[in-house]
């Protein structure tokens, strides 16, 4: 590794030494190579792109999807004392004219600029005179028609590549599965050999997903133990978002809503409060997330099916960002893989398309439904692995299987029996042998499987059916009103009888009067805590003096260090990761005077 590596990396960013495979891939990119990087989020992506552009003569250029995630970053260097500028169309034209300026002198070490910005001819055409260290392509995974997150100007890079093509480029992603990562390195033209990935493991976050059981209950008892924490809430509808948003207020938390059909700068001004604040909750659609570079989200809760695993696993993958304990719930219900089924169907996509998002749902389903361990199914979709975490709720609970065989022939049965026309709650209340005015009306009170299933409660029931469609032995009605009725693998079941095994639904969760603190508040002592808090305060004010987000001054992790180590001078300041040279000299006095107040 270079010496000027590592002097950057402690100056400029405060840290000792590089972390996991950061060393080889910055000596290799400032070496003038090309790379495609694969780093879990929170790995320290950023640093293998900024650490070369700094090194390297000329001005490092990245591509970056969102204005926020870029004025995010640009406020965090800039802090750091790296001199760095967002190239945007909401510039005003001074603004725009001095940027150039300072571009064409060479006064610039990083240059952010979304593709669609890039680009624009005149762009291309001045950046033509301009002396680049390195192109890095962030959230890479864009390009790929087949992702989640694909946008059409992220395919057309490939002109950039070919007008720089002396220039080292590079690609970044947390989130991309084996063919993704094909088709980037291919289209960027990186070669395999330049290709590093790092593994997709977030051991900081704690997976949990449920049965929508009574969602607001559920989020309610979640939320309890990260009283005066920041975190995300995601809905699948815009008016569920704002339902949402209210009703917690109503509780009492700083929430806002979040979607797509908000004004422009309602929605920015909803995204900046979540940014400058301590303890607000963002209720949002998939529209929000991706410009976010909070680090501090302590939790990431889906009341609704989120579409994929590549989508799930972003989404969580906003909480925990500085590497502290992190919470995630997703909740689901057969009504939600209606939906997602629906969306799939009446969409206009080719076939080919439509067939690879019914194989993406059925991968979520298998995590939703696993017995085992939720990372070790995660990572191995990406084609990583683990030992069981240990840090998931099937692993601190681990479910109860039975053997569901008799109970799914019922079950079909009596959809069978009924006409392949009814819900859940009408099948459930005739396996039961619930009389009612419909099922005398309809005759299915004298039918063969009227009150078969009494060995097995309500709950037990809808959770089997859930599985039942799951596992695909079980249609819904799409455009109706959800009638049930068995699918083409459900017939062969009922034909050949395998064994099944399904889940035995865990018990309704009695209320508890006492919150336990969540994993990243218990990771500071309480004989530190009070140091800590005072330390959040002095942050939040000069974050707010200066109009920036709190955690662009320093991280929470920085400010535990801080309040473990209590420095009592500069010397010993300078000792604590993630204080580097241009933050010392602005913040140290104001840090040291609040840590000598709590001696």
């Amino acid at each position: 590794m270079t010496a000027t590596a590592l002097e950057i990396l402690k100056t400029v960013y405060g840290y000792d030494a590089f972390r996991g495979p950061q060393a080889r891939i910055v000596e290799h990119v400032i070496a003038g190579n090309n790379a495609f990087v694969l780093m879990p989020t929170g790995g320290g992506k950023s640093l293998c792109y900024q650490i070369p552009a700094i090194a390297r003569p000329g001005m490092g250029l990245v591509v970056s999807p969102l204005l926020a995630l870029m004025a995010d970053q640009v406020a965090a260097l800039r802090q750091a004392g790296v001199r760095a500028a967002a190239l945007n169309s909401d510039l005003p034209p001074d603004e725009r004219r001095l940027l150039w300026r300072d571009i064409n002198m060479g006064a610039l070490d990083l240059l952010y600029v979304a593709p669609e910005t890039l680009l624009r001819s005149d762009v291309l055409e001045r950046l033509d005179g301009v002396k680049l260290s390195l192109i890095a392509i962030d959230e890479a995974h864009c390009l790929s028609q087949w992702g989640h997150d694909f946008r059409p100007s992220y395919r057309q890079l490939d002109a950039v590549v070919a007008r720089f093509a002396d220039t080292p480029r590079m690609a970044l992603t947390a989130t991309a599965d084996e063919p993704t990562r094909a088709e980037i390195l291919s289209h960027l033209a990186i070669a395999e050999t330049d290709a590093f990935v790092a593994g997709f493991d977030r051991p900081n976050i704690r997976y949990a997903i449920a049965e929508k059981d009574n969602p607001r209950a559920q989020l309610k008892d979640f939320l309890k133990r990260h009283e005066g924490e920041s975190g995300i809430v995601y809905c699948l509808s815009k008016r569920k978002t704002e339902e949402t948003a209210a009703w917690l207020q109503g509780l009492g938390y700083d929430a806002l809503a979040y979607h797509g059909g908000m004004e422009k700068t309602a929605r920015e001004a909803n995204q900046k409060r979540f940014q400058h604040g301590e303890a607000v909750i963002m209720v949002a659609t998939i529209a929000f997330g991706m410009g976010i570079d909070k680090p501090d989200v302590r939790f990431v809760a889906h009341i609704d099916l989120p579409g994929s695993i590549e989508a799930y696993y972003q989404e969580t993958g906003r909480a925990g960002r500085d590497g502290l304990p992190s919470d995630t719930l997703m909740l689901y219900g057969y009504e939600d893989i209606a939906l997602r089924s629906r969306f799939i169907e009446e969409s206009d996509a080719p076939e080919q398309r439509k067939r690879m998002e019914r194989q993406k749902l059925d991968a979520l389903l298998g995590l939703a439904e696993t017995a085992g361990c939720r990372r070790q199914v995660l990572l191995s979709y990406f084609g990583d692995h683990c030992e069981a975490c240990g840090n998931c709720d099937t692993c601190a609970e681990p479910p109860k299987l039975f053997d569901g065989t008799i109970a799914a022939q019922k079950a079909l049965s009596c959809i069978y029996r009924t006409g392949e026309r009814f819900g859940q709650a009408y099948i459930v209340d005739v396996l039961l042998g619930v009389e009612s005015e419909r099922s005398a009306r309809f005759g299915h009170d004298s039918i063969s499987t009227f009150g078969i299933g009494t060995e097995h409660d309500n709950r037990t029931w809808r959770a089997i059916l859930r599985q039942l469609i799951a596992l695909r032995l079980v249609d819904v009605d799409l455009t109706g009103h959800g009638g049930l009725s068995i699918a083409p693998p459900g017939r062969d079941f009922l034909r050949d009888k395998p064994t099944l095994m399904l889940r035995v639904p865990p018990a309704a969760r009695a209320r508890r009067d006492k919150v336990a603190r969540s994993a990243a508040q218990s990771a500071i002592m309480e004989t530190d805590r009070a140091l800590f808090q005072a330390l959040r305060q002095k942050r939040l004010e000069i974050a707010r003096t200066q109009n920036v987000p709190p955690y662009v001054i320093f991280h929470d992790k920085t400010l535990i260090e801080l309040a473990v180590a209590r420095p009592a001078s500069r010397a010993e300041m300078e000792n604590v990761p993630g204080v580097g040279e241009a933050k010392l000299d602005r913040y140290g006095p104001a840090f040291l005077a609040v840590i000598a107040a709590h001696a």
